[in-house]
């Protein structure tokens, strides 16, 4: 295993590592909760994807969640945090708040990131454990995962980033039939209606995931920075503004020394050696 300043031993709920050459990986540590999230684990799930995000080691981060139940069953509502859920309540809008600085604050970082994220998913991925795994760029599932929304079984709200992502991936007469039925499907049928991007056989989904994620970490770093960066961003522009968004990238890309490395390579017929440069 790699070394890395992202990986740390001092986390809580996390487990972070580098389990292939510049792939990070971040592992929900609370299988006895099925992966619920608290606030303590959100802002150790910030410090996290800041790490990946700022260590240039790193091109691909796998997000999954300890134990073969869940990836993450959303948050957890049995009062593991009781003196931080009183401080909360006693405070004016205190649950938006606890909300803005917590998962919601954790699925603006995934979006936001210019390096790919991948799920991978075991178990249930449900509530705000499915707005956490669509906040990735790509969610590998295990034939044997179950995806959906229960927020409403209880009275809540897809209020993690929920009623953005699930329209989007899913089309918004879909998503409003799973949040407002509480509707969880297994791993094919999630596949069918856009929330998973691979179904993968559960003794394979590890390899596959990790596999995937260093053929992400072994192409142009710029390359996809600058491509993810522009896709994102090209849902809310018109076309003239996202190909203005393409030239400025393109004056950074195309001079580079991985575009140099990657047109010497072609020419020498072998694998490129991308740097990020």
């Amino acid at each position: 295993m790699s070394e890395s300043r992202f990986a740390s031993t001092s986390l809580k709920t996390l487990v972070c590592d580098v389990p292939r050459p510049a792939v990070g990986r971040i592992v929900l540590n609370r299988p006895e909760k099925m992966n619920a999230y608290t606030f303590t684990m959100t802002q150790e799930l910030l410090a996290a994807v800041a790490a990946y995000r700022d260590d240039d080691s790193l091109r691909a981060l796998v997000i999954t969640g300890a134990g073969g139940r869940a990836f993450c069953t959303g948050g957890d509502i049995s009062g593991s945090e009781p003196e931080h859920s009183q401080k909360v309540r006693t405070q004016p809008m205190g649950a938006g708040r606890e909300m803005r600085e917590g998962m919601q604050a954790v699925v603006v970082a995934l979006r936001n990131l210019d390096k790919p994220s991948v799920a991978m998913i075991r178990g249930y991925a449900v509530a705000g454990g499915l707005a956490l795994a669509v906040a990735c760029d790509f969610r590998f599932a295990a034939n044997s995962a179950r995806l959906g929304d229960t927020s409403g079984k209880v009275g809540l709200l897809p209020d993690e980033g929920g009623a953005w992502l699930f329209p989007r991936a899913m089309g918004l007469d879909r998503a409003l039939r799973m949040t407002l039925l509480s509707e969880i499907y297994d791993a094919p049928r999630a596949a069918e209606l856009g929330l998973v991007t691979e179904v993968v056989a559960d003794d394979a989904l590890e390899e596959t995931t990790l596999a995937f994620a260093e053929a992400l970490a072994a192409r142009a770093p710029l390359a996809v920075r600058l491509t993810k960066m522009m896709m994102s961003r090209a849902a809310g522009l018109s076309l003239e503004e996202s190909v203005a968004d393409a030239q400025m990238a393109v004056m950074i890309a195309n001079p580079s020394a991985d575009v140099r490395e990657g047109l010497k390579a072609f020419f020498e017929k072998r694998p490129p050696k991308f740097e990020g440069r």
